[in-house]
């Protein structure tokens, strides 16, 4: 029986190729783990690392992460099953059109994809200006 706070993780088959947005330096083979600071918000401890499976999204994890390094985004593997991220999928975003996914296994850093490009300067500030909104409102990311 499914308890009300309990999450059931989908299965996907989403096959990839994966990406990671971060502005942490990393190098091949090293590998993503729960359990370290969350990249947004308060830096709470992370149950979950955070995957996609579009250039887009990936991005946008690369521009707004914390930290003063540039942004980086990650080709990644899963090692092992990966679950809709609830944080855009539901009632924001139906049918997960960002192909966002996050995981309690590690991910391993296959290499860096060095040609994406950025949002415009216009679509940071609108994407900043809504995320503070939300820290506002007290609406925090999903953890659980």
């Amino acid at each position: 029986m499914n308890m009300k706070n309990e999450r059931t993780p989908s299965k996907t088959l989403d096959h990839g190729p994966f990406y990671h947005g971060t502005k942490a330096d990393l190098k091949a083979r090293d590998m993503l783990e729960p359990g370290n600071s969350s990249n947004y918000g308060e830096r709470k401890k992370a149950n979950y690392v955070y995957l996609t499976a579009t250039l887009d999204a990936a991005t946008w994890g690369a521009e707004l992460a914390v930290g003063d390094g540039p942004g980086r985004i990650y080709r990644v593997e899963p090692t092992g099953p990966i679950e809709d991220d609830p944080n855009l999928t539901d009632k924001k975003f139906p049918g997960n059109p960002t192909r966002s996914y996050r995981t309690q296994h590690p991910l391993r850093v296959m290499g860096e994809v060095l040609d994406w490009k950025g949002h415009s300067p216009e679509e940071l500030k609108n994407m900043r200006d809504h995320l503070d909104k939300l820290k506002r409102l007290g609406i925090e990311a999903i953890n659980d």
